[in-house]
């Protein structure tokens, strides 16, 4: 009936692919934390933290904290930002705040009225690049290659 094997047995985590969606109309108030990305249409005031994508939509409002790793954003923020990857503004985004990214890509039209810090990996200069960033330039004299 029971198997007395001495192997040691795999232990899977299904990973879902189901999004959470605040639809148009809806409007939450208080904080959601979520192991899912998130599609937001609707309002929220409070406080969103997953370790997922969140796309905000263009009727899509956010007053509050956003920790997530990318976003996507057509709507509305006005609050604190911080997130580990990027942050994309379509030409409909309206930002307002404080903003702590890894990178960011704004399109024309997008407003952006916010303290910003990018915290993305620093790129490390080699002895070379150094000296030849430092070499004062004198008028008439080119680099080459």
């Amino acid at each position: 009936m029971f198997s007395s094997d001495n192997k040691k047995q795999k232990t899977t985590m299904e990973t879902t692919s189901s999004q959470n969606i605040i639809a148009q109309g809806t409007k939450i108030v208080g904080d959601i934390t979520s192991q899912g990305p998130f599609r937001i249409d609707g309002a929220i005031e409070g406080n969103v933290k997953t370790p997922g994508k969140v796309v905000v939509g263009k009727s899509g409002y956010i007053k509050g904290t956003l920790q997530g790793e990318n976003a996507d954003f057509e709507g509305k923020f006005s609050g604190k930002l911080h997130l580990t990857g990027t942050l994309s503004l379509k030409s409909t985004a309206h930002i307002e705040g404080e903003v702590i990214i890894g990178k960011l890509a704004v399109e024309p039209g997008a407003t952006f009225n916010a303290t910003c810090s990018m915290k993305g990996a620093v790129k490390a200069l080699s002895n070379d690049q150094r000296k030849q960033e430092e070499a004062p330039q004198r008028p008439g004299s080119e680099k080459t290659a």
